[in-house]
């Protein structure tokens, strides 16, 4: 129901009998029909004219107006209407595309993006995923996680560039990873299977940064680092530190023209730590004054039991930081090894943790 358009008719119609003059406010009448023609559908737009014109002539009538100066009012009407209505039907058919557009995309994100479960092998697992195209849904940043024979294995990474290139290099990486990972006993093995592939399918200037982990047995956590942010670690005992590499290693696809292979570093993995994983797009984000968004004290002050309600409140002042629109892409996962009290607690209301940030990478970590 036309309701905003109709209204300005009729306020254009007691103005013009109540100040007099009716010539002179009758143009107003215009108006009307414009607006229906960005709000309604065509048959809105038909009514809302139809209207404007009766209560046109009326007045008009009323006023003792000339026809040869109403006619031209209400022949703009006409053209007005008509032209509103073509207006809205095209604006219509572009939304029911978009709608189709936007349909597709995100079933692509479900098939490329798959949803990850709350529990994953021992792990409970978040991941919070914002596209830059809101329209799109889907861009560049890449996650996965599977459980393998091998362990629980991962990948958080960005692929350079937008559109619809990225998204296809990261639809390789991801099908490259799950395969590789239930394939391969060695994590670096998996790496290299990416790597290979890469450097197959990817022009000499594409490349992809990225952060492989595993987690192959209790207690330890391996972490292969490919020219990505570093990850952040959240001990049990409330400390939050970054995982530097120990030696730093290209990104995926450019091993050719730097020679290095990528180092494994083993950390020890306990119960209640955690592990957060993410791409530039959160810690690249700006406010109003060209400052960055503090992701080690945000984990920090949000950090608890619960890897949803974390990404959920990180997530959310991620937005405000930056006035409620990224600018890139941006993905975060989150994974904590619970106590098996916790598992068995299932529903249980989980505590919050208070964690304090600290400076430099963590340690021991051993290269191998």
């Amino acid at each position: 129901m036309p309701v905003l358009p109709m209204l300005i008719v009729s306020v254009s119609v007691v103005v013009a009998l109540f100040c007099g003059g009716g010539m002179i406010w009758l143009p107003l009448l215009v108006a009307g029909p414009a607006l229906a023609a960005t709000t309604n559908g065509p048959r809105g737009v038909l009514c809302v004219g139809l209207l404007a014109m009766a209560l046109g002539a009326t007045l008009g009538a009323r006023e003792g107006i000339p026809l040869h100066e109403l006619a031209p009012v209400l022949s703009a009407l006409v053209v007005v209407t008509l032209a509103g209505g073509l207006a809205s039907a095209l604006r219509g058919r572009r939304e029911r595309v978009l709608a189709a557009v936007r349909s597709v995309a995100e079933a692509a994100q479900h098939a490329l993006l798959k949803p990850v479960p709350e529990t994953v092998g021992p792990f409970r697992v978040a991941v919070r995923y914002s596209a830059a195209a809101a329209e799109a849904r889907i861009g560049g940043d890449l996650y996965a996680l599977v459980n393998t024979p091998y362990g629980v294995r991962l990948i958080v990474g960005d692929v350079r560039g937008k559109g619809l290139p990225a998204v296809s290099t990261a639809a390789l990486v991801l099908g490259v990873f799950r395969e590789a990972a239930y394939d391969e006993p060695d994590l670096l093995a998996v790496v290299d299977r990416i790597e290979r592939s890469l450097a197959r399918n990817l022009a000499h200037d594409d490349f992809v940064t990225a952060v492989v982990a595993g987690y192959p047995q209790t207690g330890q956590l391996e972490v292969v680092n490919c020219g990505h942010a570093p990850p952040l670690l959240v001990r049990g005992s409330g400390s939050v530190a970054a995982v530097e590499p120990t030696h730093p290693t290209p990104p995926l696809g450019l091993r050719a023209l730097s020679g290095e292979a990528p180092s494994l570093q083993v950390l020890p993995f306990a119960e209640g730590d955690q592990l957060l994983l993410y791409t530039d797009g959160v810690t690249e984000a700006r406010n109003h004054g060209r400052e960055f968004y503090p992701l080690a004290e945000g984990l920090a002050r949000h950090v608890c039991d619960e890897p949803a309600r974390t990404l959920t409140a990180l997530h959310d002042e991620l937005l405000a930081h930056v006035g409620g629109r990224l600018h890139d892409d941006a993905a975060l996962l989150l994974l904590r090894k619970p106590a098996p009290a916790e598992i068995g607690e299932g529903a249980a209301d989980p505590g919050v943790s208070r964690a304090v940030f600290t400076q430099g990478p963590i340690g021991p970590a051993q290269p191998r």
